[in-house]
């Protein structure tokens, strides 16, 4: 039987580029002259802390990170802000966590999307994956544009193709 995998991961090196070429974006700005500007990546807990010296720079410099990782290949969705930036003396910082791993609600969600299709395929949730099966490749193959047609709030890659 064939089969692949669905996982939920970023890349950390790509991250790690996408951050460097941010850091130099930054330094060369003229609006961001003369201003208090840090970028911290902890690859071990896959945060970014940044801290910048008014909300107006902080907004841009989010935005320059998730252009910037978006070129690189990361799509916006694999950034956790769900924590509001707060002030610190001086600086507002801001802590950005990546998001690594399927959560168990969201392969759910995407078992029932894949189920709902009506494809000859089985589905298997393992810890921080998901696991899909069938017969036929072309089914795979269709799983794969249905999930990549489909608007999630997380982002998706496709792991192990093995017929």
């Amino acid at each position: 039987m064939a089969s692949f995998d669905i996982v939920s991961k970023v890349d950390l090196q790509l991250m790690d580029n996408a951050l460097n070429v941010t850091r130099k974006e930054v330094t060369n700005r003229f609006d961001f002259k003369d201003s208090v500007v840090n970028i911290d990546f902890n690859k071990k807990e896959n945060k970014i802390n940044l801290e910048a010296s008014d909300d107006m720079k902080m907004r841009q410099l989010v935005e320059i990170l998730i252009n910037r990782s978006n070129k690189q290949g990361i799509v916006p969705q694999a950034f956790d802000q769900s924590k509001d930036s707060y002030p610190s003396g001086k600086t507002i910082k801001q802590e950005i966590t990546l998001r690594n791993g399927l959560k168990q609600e969201d392969a759910k969600k995407v078992t029932k999307i894949i189920k709902d299709s009506g494809l000859k395929v089985q589905t298997q949730i393992m810890d921080d994956m998901l696991r899909v099966t069938g017969k036929k490749i072309d089914d795979l193959q269709e799983v794969i544009q249905l999930m990549r047609s489909t608007d999630l709030d997380f982002p998706l890659q496709f792991e192990n193709m093995r017929s």
